[in-house]
Protein backbone atom coordinates (compact mmCIF):
# COMPACT_ATOMS: atom_id res chain seq x y z
CA UNK A 1 0.00 0.00 0.00
CA UNK A 2 1.52 3.34 -1.07
CA UNK A 3 0.85 6.91 0.01
CA UNK A 4 -0.39 9.22 -2.73
CA UNK A 5 -1.75 12.75 -2.81
CA UNK A 6 -1.53 16.10 -1.09
CA UNK A 7 -2.43 17.24 2.38
CA UNK A 8 -2.58 20.54 4.25
CA UNK A 9 -1.29 20.04 7.81
CA UNK A 10 -2.73 22.03 10.74
CA UNK A 11 -1.48 25.50 11.61
CA UNK A 12 1.95 25.65 13.20
CA UNK A 13 1.77 24.78 16.87
CA UNK A 14 4.73 26.93 17.96
CA UNK A 15 3.54 30.09 16.22
CA UNK A 16 -0.05 29.61 17.42
CA UNK A 17 1.11 29.30 21.05
CA UNK A 18 3.09 32.50 20.78
CA UNK A 19 0.38 34.52 19.05
CA UNK A 20 -2.03 33.61 21.83
CA UNK A 21 0.31 34.17 24.78
CA UNK A 22 1.93 37.37 23.52
CA UNK A 23 -1.51 39.00 23.27
CA UNK A 24 -1.48 39.14 27.09
CA UNK A 25 1.31 41.73 27.01
CA UNK A 26 0.22 43.65 23.91
CA UNK A 27 -2.27 46.27 22.81
CA UNK A 28 -4.51 46.01 19.76
CA UNK A 29 -6.59 43.27 18.18
CA UNK A 30 -5.18 40.47 16.03
CA UNK A 31 -7.23 38.26 13.73
CA UNK A 32 -5.39 34.95 13.42
CA UNK A 33 -6.12 32.65 10.48
CA UNK A 34 -5.18 28.96 10.54
CA UNK A 35 -4.60 28.94 14.30
CA UNK A 36 -3.61 25.42 15.30
CA UNK A 37 -6.61 23.27 16.32
CA UNK A 38 -4.46 20.95 18.44
CA UNK A 39 -5.11 20.23 22.10
CA UNK A 40 -1.95 22.00 23.28
CA UNK A 41 -2.92 25.27 21.60
CA UNK A 42 -6.43 24.95 23.01
CA UNK A 43 -4.73 24.89 26.42
CA UNK A 44 -2.95 28.13 25.53
CA UNK A 45 -6.19 29.89 24.55
CA UNK A 46 -7.88 28.65 27.73
CA UNK A 47 -4.91 29.99 29.73
CA UNK A 48 -5.22 33.39 28.02
CA UNK A 49 -8.88 33.56 29.01
CA UNK A 50 -8.15 32.43 32.57
CA UNK A 51 -5.73 35.34 32.94
CA UNK A 52 -8.24 37.92 31.73
CA UNK A 53 -7.47 37.96 28.02
CA UNK A 54 -10.33 38.01 25.53
CA UNK A 55 -10.49 35.38 22.78
CA UNK A 56 -13.18 35.24 20.11
CA UNK A 57 -13.75 32.78 17.29
CA UNK A 58 -15.32 34.00 14.09
CA UNK A 59 -15.44 32.50 10.60
CA UNK A 60 -12.59 30.09 11.27
CA UNK A 61 -10.37 32.83 12.73
CA UNK A 62 -9.22 33.36 16.30
CA UNK A 63 -9.51 36.99 17.41
CA UNK A 64 -7.10 38.00 20.16
CA UNK A 65 -7.78 41.18 22.13
CA UNK A 66 -4.60 42.56 23.64
CA UNK A 67 -4.67 42.61 27.45
CA UNK A 68 -1.77 45.14 27.67
CA UNK A 69 -0.36 43.25 30.66
CA UNK A 70 -3.45 43.92 32.79
CA UNK A 71 -3.90 40.37 34.01
CA UNK A 72 -5.91 38.80 36.79
CA UNK A 73 -4.57 36.42 39.40
CA UNK A 74 -5.57 32.90 38.43
CA UNK A 75 -4.99 29.18 38.61
CA UNK A 76 -4.12 28.08 35.07
CA UNK A 77 -4.50 24.55 33.70
CA UNK A 78 -1.82 24.08 31.02
CA UNK A 79 -3.06 20.59 30.11
CA UNK A 80 -0.28 18.63 28.40
CA UNK A 81 1.48 21.72 27.05
CA UNK A 82 5.02 22.37 28.23
CA UNK A 83 5.21 25.36 25.88
CA UNK A 84 2.20 26.98 27.55
CA UNK A 85 3.63 26.53 31.03
CA UNK A 86 7.22 27.53 30.33
CA UNK A 87 6.37 30.63 28.31
CA UNK A 88 3.81 31.70 30.90
CA UNK A 89 6.44 31.44 33.62
CA UNK A 90 8.50 34.13 31.89
CA UNK A 91 5.49 36.20 30.92
CA UNK A 92 3.84 36.20 34.35
CA UNK A 93 7.04 36.69 36.37
CA UNK A 94 6.91 40.42 35.67
CA UNK A 95 3.15 40.98 36.03
CA UNK A 96 1.50 42.03 39.31
CA UNK A 97 -0.57 39.24 40.82
CA UNK A 98 -0.48 35.67 42.04
CA UNK A 99 -0.53 32.78 39.60
CA UNK A 100 -0.58 28.97 39.86
CA UNK A 101 0.31 26.84 36.84
CA UNK A 102 -0.48 23.14 36.69
CA UNK A 103 -1.17 20.44 34.12
CA UNK A 104 -1.82 16.78 33.50
CA UNK A 105 0.21 13.86 34.83
CA UNK A 106 2.61 13.99 31.89
CA UNK A 107 3.29 17.71 32.30
CA UNK A 108 3.83 17.26 36.03
CA UNK A 109 6.85 15.06 35.22
CA UNK A 110 8.63 17.66 33.11
CA UNK A 111 11.45 19.86 34.43
CA UNK A 112 10.62 23.49 35.25
CA UNK A 113 13.60 24.44 37.42
CA UNK A 114 15.58 25.19 34.25
CA UNK A 115 13.12 28.06 33.70
CA UNK A 116 12.53 29.04 37.32
CA UNK A 117 16.21 29.36 38.26
CA UNK A 118 17.26 31.99 35.67
CA UNK A 119 14.00 33.87 36.24
CA UNK A 120 14.80 33.97 39.95
CA UNK A 121 18.14 35.61 39.13
CA UNK A 122 16.13 38.36 37.42
CA UNK A 123 14.17 38.95 40.65
CA UNK A 124 11.22 36.69 39.90
CA UNK A 125 9.35 34.93 42.70
CA UNK A 126 8.80 31.47 41.23
CA UNK A 127 8.33 28.22 43.13
CA UNK A 128 8.17 24.67 41.80
CA UNK A 129 7.46 21.28 43.33
CA UNK A 130 10.97 19.84 43.53
CA UNK A 131 11.76 21.34 40.14
CA UNK A 132 8.53 20.21 38.50
CA UNK A 133 4.91 21.45 38.28
CA UNK A 134 2.82 22.76 39.86
CA UNK A 135 4.43 26.20 39.61
CA UNK A 136 3.47 29.30 41.62
CA UNK A 137 4.43 32.84 40.67
CA UNK A 138 4.19 36.13 42.54
CA UNK A 139 4.65 38.97 40.09
CA UNK A 140 7.72 41.10 40.78
CA UNK A 141 9.86 43.84 39.27
CA UNK A 142 12.47 42.15 37.08
CA UNK A 143 16.01 43.23 36.27
CA UNK A 144 17.69 42.29 33.02
CA UNK A 145 20.44 39.67 33.22
CA UNK A 146 22.88 37.83 30.99
CA UNK A 147 21.89 34.18 30.56
CA UNK A 148 24.22 31.56 29.09
CA UNK A 149 22.06 28.47 28.72
CA UNK A 150 23.37 24.94 29.24
CA UNK A 151 20.92 23.53 26.68
CA UNK A 152 19.51 24.89 23.43
CA UNK A 153 15.80 25.21 24.19
CA UNK A 154 13.38 27.48 22.37
CA UNK A 155 10.96 27.27 25.29
CA UNK A 156 13.54 28.32 27.88
CA UNK A 157 14.92 31.06 25.63
CA UNK A 158 11.40 32.34 24.97
CA UNK A 159 10.52 32.47 28.66
CA UNK A 160 13.60 34.59 29.37
CA UNK A 161 12.96 36.91 26.44
CA UNK A 162 9.36 37.44 27.61
CA UNK A 163 10.70 38.28 31.06
CA UNK A 164 13.30 40.54 29.47
CA UNK A 165 10.76 42.56 27.53
CA UNK A 166 9.31 43.56 30.93
CA UNK A 167 12.59 43.96 32.86
CA UNK A 168 14.58 47.04 33.76
CA UNK A 169 17.80 47.10 31.78
CA UNK A 170 19.05 44.65 29.18
CA UNK A 171 18.52 40.90 28.98
CA UNK A 172 20.87 38.76 26.90
CA UNK A 173 20.16 35.08 26.16
CA UNK A 174 22.93 32.92 24.65
CA UNK A 175 22.46 29.24 23.72
CA UNK A 176 25.11 26.58 23.04
CA UNK A 177 23.41 25.97 19.66
CA UNK A 178 20.75 27.92 17.81
CA UNK A 179 17.15 26.89 18.42
CA UNK A 180 13.99 27.90 16.55
CA UNK A 181 13.39 31.66 16.50
CA UNK A 182 9.59 32.05 16.37
CA UNK A 183 9.61 34.15 19.55
CA UNK A 184 12.28 36.53 18.27
CA UNK A 185 10.50 37.04 14.94
CA UNK A 186 7.09 37.70 16.47
CA UNK A 187 8.41 39.98 19.23
CA UNK A 188 10.25 42.04 16.62
CA UNK A 189 7.09 42.26 14.47
CA UNK A 190 5.16 43.45 17.54
CA UNK A 191 7.61 46.29 18.18
CA UNK A 192 9.95 44.82 20.79
CA UNK A 193 13.46 46.24 21.16
CA UNK A 194 15.18 42.96 20.27
CA UNK A 195 18.30 42.20 18.25
CA UNK A 196 20.98 39.57 17.79
CA UNK A 197 24.02 40.09 20.01
CA UNK A 198 27.04 38.02 21.04
CA UNK A 199 25.72 34.99 19.22
CA UNK A 200 22.40 35.21 21.08
CA UNK A 201 19.52 37.64 21.51
CA UNK A 202 19.36 40.92 23.40
CA UNK A 203 16.04 42.41 24.48
CA UNK A 204 15.04 45.56 26.38
CA UNK A 205 11.84 46.68 28.06
CA UNK A 206 9.27 47.34 25.34
CA UNK A 207 5.62 48.03 24.65
CA UNK A 208 4.11 45.48 22.30
CA UNK A 209 1.39 45.98 19.70
CA UNK A 210 -0.33 43.09 17.99
CA UNK A 211 -0.27 42.62 14.24
CA UNK A 212 -3.76 43.38 12.84
CA UNK A 213 -3.71 40.08 10.95
CA UNK A 214 -1.63 36.94 11.17
CA UNK A 215 -1.91 33.81 9.04
CA UNK A 216 -0.20 30.85 10.68
CA UNK A 217 1.62 28.59 8.20
CA UNK A 218 1.14 24.82 8.33
CA UNK A 219 3.11 22.89 10.93
CA UNK A 220 6.18 21.37 9.26
CA UNK A 221 6.71 19.12 12.31
CA UNK A 222 3.27 17.60 11.71
CA UNK A 223 3.92 17.31 7.98
CA UNK A 224 7.20 15.47 8.69
CA UNK A 225 5.46 12.21 9.59
CA UNK A 226 3.62 11.94 6.28
CA UNK A 227 6.67 13.07 4.28
CA UNK A 228 8.89 10.42 5.85
CA UNK A 229 6.16 7.86 5.30
CA UNK A 230 6.33 8.65 1.58
CA UNK A 231 10.12 8.40 1.53
CA UNK A 232 10.21 4.88 2.97
CA UNK A 233 7.04 3.34 1.44
CA UNK A 234 7.46 1.97 -2.10
CA UNK A 235 5.51 3.74 -4.83
CA UNK A 236 4.65 6.75 -2.69
CA UNK A 237 4.55 10.47 -3.42
CA UNK A 238 3.10 13.00 -0.96
CA UNK A 239 2.93 16.81 -1.11
CA UNK A 240 2.31 18.92 1.99
CA UNK A 241 0.84 22.34 1.24
CA UNK A 242 1.32 25.71 2.94
CA UNK A 243 3.88 24.52 5.47
CA UNK A 244 6.24 26.77 7.41
CA UNK A 245 9.82 26.83 6.15
CA UNK A 246 11.46 28.76 8.98
CA UNK A 247 15.20 27.88 8.78
CA UNK A 248 15.07 26.89 12.45
CA UNK A 249 12.44 24.26 11.73
CA UNK A 250 13.67 22.51 8.58
CA UNK A 251 16.61 20.62 10.04
CA UNK A 252 14.87 17.33 9.27
CA UNK A 253 14.57 18.27 5.59
CA UNK A 254 18.29 19.07 5.45
CA UNK A 255 19.22 15.74 7.05
CA UNK A 256 16.86 13.72 4.85
CA UNK A 257 18.28 15.37 1.71
CA UNK A 258 21.76 14.46 2.94
CA UNK A 259 20.58 10.86 3.23
CA UNK A 260 19.60 10.85 -0.44
CA UNK A 261 15.88 11.50 -0.18
CA UNK A 262 13.76 12.85 -3.01
CA UNK A 263 12.44 15.94 -1.26
CA UNK A 264 11.36 18.99 -3.22
CA UNK A 265 10.95 22.28 -1.36
CA UNK A 266 9.28 25.31 -2.93
CA UNK A 267 8.88 28.58 -1.01
CA UNK A 268 5.69 30.40 -1.94
CA UNK A 269 5.58 33.25 0.60
CA UNK A 270 7.35 34.84 3.55
CA UNK A 271 4.67 36.29 5.84
CA UNK A 272 4.72 35.96 8.78
CA UNK A 273 7.58 33.51 8.12
CA UNK A 274 8.75 31.63 5.02
CA UNK A 275 6.23 29.03 3.85
CA UNK A 276 5.54 26.86 0.85
CA UNK A 277 5.15 23.24 -0.22
CA UNK A 278 7.26 20.16 0.38
CA UNK A 279 6.98 17.00 -1.73
CA UNK A 280 8.46 13.60 -0.94
CA UNK A 281 8.74 10.53 -3.17
CA UNK A 282 9.89 7.01 -2.35
CA UNK A 283 13.67 6.93 -1.94
CA UNK A 284 14.86 3.29 -2.11
CA UNK A 285 18.54 4.08 -1.55
CA UNK A 286 18.67 6.14 1.62
CA UNK A 287 22.13 6.35 3.18
CA UNK A 288 22.94 6.58 6.88
CA UNK A 289 24.24 9.84 8.30
CA UNK A 290 25.54 11.39 11.51
CA UNK A 291 23.36 14.13 12.99
CA UNK A 292 25.50 16.47 15.08
CA UNK A 293 24.55 18.01 18.42
CA UNK A 294 24.32 21.43 16.75
CA UNK A 295 21.64 20.10 14.38
CA UNK A 296 19.38 18.54 17.02
CA UNK A 297 17.63 21.78 18.16
CA UNK A 298 16.53 22.30 14.53
CA UNK A 299 14.77 18.89 14.40
CA UNK A 300 14.23 17.96 18.03
CA UNK A 301 10.52 17.21 17.55
CA UNK A 302 11.21 15.06 14.50
CA UNK A 303 13.76 12.68 16.06
CA UNK A 304 11.24 9.80 16.41
CA UNK A 305 10.23 9.87 12.74
CA UNK A 306 13.86 10.38 11.66
CA UNK A 307 14.73 7.24 13.62
CA UNK A 308 12.09 5.36 11.62
CA UNK A 309 13.58 6.65 8.36
CA UNK A 310 17.02 5.54 9.53
CA UNK A 311 15.81 1.94 9.96
CA UNK A 312 15.44 1.87 6.15
CA UNK A 313 18.80 3.51 5.34
CA UNK A 314 22.01 1.73 4.38
CA UNK A 315 24.52 1.86 7.23
CA UNK A 316 24.38 3.10 10.82
CA UNK A 317 22.82 6.48 11.51
CA UNK A 318 23.97 8.29 14.65
CA UNK A 319 21.97 10.99 16.43
CA UNK A 320 24.26 12.87 18.82
CA UNK A 321 23.35 14.52 22.14
CA UNK A 322 19.61 13.93 22.15
CA UNK A 323 19.31 13.81 25.94
CA UNK A 324 16.67 16.56 25.81
CA UNK A 325 14.27 13.92 24.48
CA UNK A 326 14.24 12.19 27.86
CA UNK A 327 12.12 15.02 29.32
CA UNK A 328 9.45 15.36 26.64
CA UNK A 329 5.92 13.91 26.93
CA UNK A 330 7.71 10.59 27.41
CA UNK A 331 11.31 9.48 27.58
CA UNK A 332 11.39 9.53 23.79
CA UNK A 333 14.77 7.83 23.54
CA UNK A 334 13.52 4.84 25.52
CA UNK A 335 10.22 4.86 23.61
CA UNK A 336 11.98 4.87 20.23
CA UNK A 337 14.33 2.05 21.22
CA UNK A 338 11.67 -0.18 22.76
CA UNK A 339 8.86 0.34 20.24
CA UNK A 340 10.86 0.32 17.02
CA UNK A 341 12.95 -2.47 18.51
CA UNK A 342 9.76 -4.49 19.02
CA UNK A 343 9.16 -4.12 15.28
CA UNK A 344 12.56 -5.64 14.55
CA UNK A 345 14.62 -2.47 14.17
CA UNK A 346 18.29 -2.64 15.18
CA UNK A 347 18.91 0.39 17.35
CA UNK A 348 20.53 1.19 20.68
CA UNK A 349 21.46 4.09 22.92
CA UNK A 350 24.87 4.98 24.29
CA UNK A 351 24.62 7.78 26.80
CA UNK A 352 22.70 10.54 25.02
CA UNK A 353 23.50 9.21 21.53
CA UNK A 354 21.19 7.00 19.49
CA UNK A 355 22.41 4.49 16.89
CA UNK A 356 20.15 2.98 14.19
CA UNK A 357 21.45 0.27 11.84
CA UNK A 358 19.76 -0.45 8.53
CA UNK A 359 18.18 -1.28 6.33
CA UNK A 360 15.96 -3.56 8.39
CA UNK A 361 12.57 -4.98 7.37
CA UNK A 362 10.02 -4.20 10.07
CA UNK A 363 7.69 -7.03 11.11
CA UNK A 364 4.68 -6.18 13.27
CA UNK A 365 3.77 -8.59 16.03
CA UNK A 366 1.67 -7.92 19.07
CA UNK A 367 0.73 -4.47 20.33
CA UNK A 368 2.67 -1.26 20.88
CA UNK A 369 2.65 1.67 23.27
CA UNK A 370 2.64 5.40 22.51
CA UNK A 371 3.39 6.19 26.17
CA UNK A 372 0.81 8.97 25.76
CA UNK A 373 3.26 10.79 23.47
CA UNK A 374 1.79 12.18 20.25
CA UNK A 375 5.03 11.96 18.29
CA UNK A 376 5.59 8.34 19.26
CA UNK A 377 1.99 7.53 18.29
CA UNK A 378 2.41 9.10 14.84
CA UNK A 379 5.78 7.40 14.31
CA UNK A 380 4.21 4.01 15.04
CA UNK A 381 1.36 4.80 12.64
CA UNK A 382 3.88 5.49 9.86
CA UNK A 383 5.71 2.26 10.73
CA UNK A 384 2.40 0.49 10.27
CA UNK A 385 1.88 2.20 6.90
CA UNK A 386 5.33 0.98 5.82
CA UNK A 387 4.33 -2.57 6.81
CA UNK A 388 0.96 -2.28 5.08
CA UNK A 389 -1.16 -2.60 8.18
CA UNK A 390 -2.54 -0.66 11.12
CA UNK A 391 -0.64 -1.36 14.32
CA UNK A 392 -2.44 -1.81 17.62
CA UNK A 393 -1.10 1.14 19.63
CA UNK A 394 -2.13 2.03 23.18
CA UNK A 395 -3.45 5.59 23.43
CA UNK A 396 -3.03 6.21 19.71
CA UNK A 397 -5.54 9.07 20.00
CA UNK A 398 -2.91 11.20 21.75
CA UNK A 399 -1.78 12.22 18.23
CA UNK A 400 -4.46 14.89 18.60
CA UNK A 401 -2.18 16.79 20.96
CA UNK A 402 -0.46 18.21 17.86
CA UNK A 403 -2.34 16.89 14.81
CA UNK A 404 -6.07 16.29 15.41
CA UNK A 405 -6.77 15.03 11.87
CA UNK A 406 -3.64 12.91 11.52
CA UNK A 407 -5.34 9.54 11.10
CA UNK A 408 -7.94 10.96 8.73
CA UNK A 409 -5.23 12.51 6.55
CA UNK A 410 -3.15 9.34 6.62
CA UNK A 411 -6.13 7.23 5.57
CA UNK A 412 -6.88 9.63 2.69
CA UNK A 413 -3.33 9.17 1.37
CA UNK A 414 -3.29 5.38 1.55
CA UNK A 415 -3.88 3.66 -1.81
Amino acid sequence: MSLQGSVTPPGDKSISHRAGLFSLLASGICRVANFSPCADCASTLAAVESLGGKVEREGGEVILHGAQGKLISAAVDCGNSGTTMRLLMGLLAGRPGSYALDGDASLRRRPMARVADPLTRMGAKVSTSEGRPPVTIEGAQLTGQRHELAVASAQLKSALLLAGVQAVGETLVIEPHLSRDHTERLLAAMGADIAQAEGGWRVRQSDLEQLPRLRVPGDVSAAAFLLVGALITPGSRVTTLGVGLNPGRVGLITVLQRMGSKLEVSQEGDEPEPWGRVSAAYAPELKATEVLASEIPLLVDEVPILALAATQAQGTTVLRSIGELRVKESDRIAAIVTQLGALGARLWEEGDDLFIAGPTPLKPQGSYDSYGDHRIAMTLAMAGALCGQTLEVADAACAGVSYPDFYRDLEALQQ
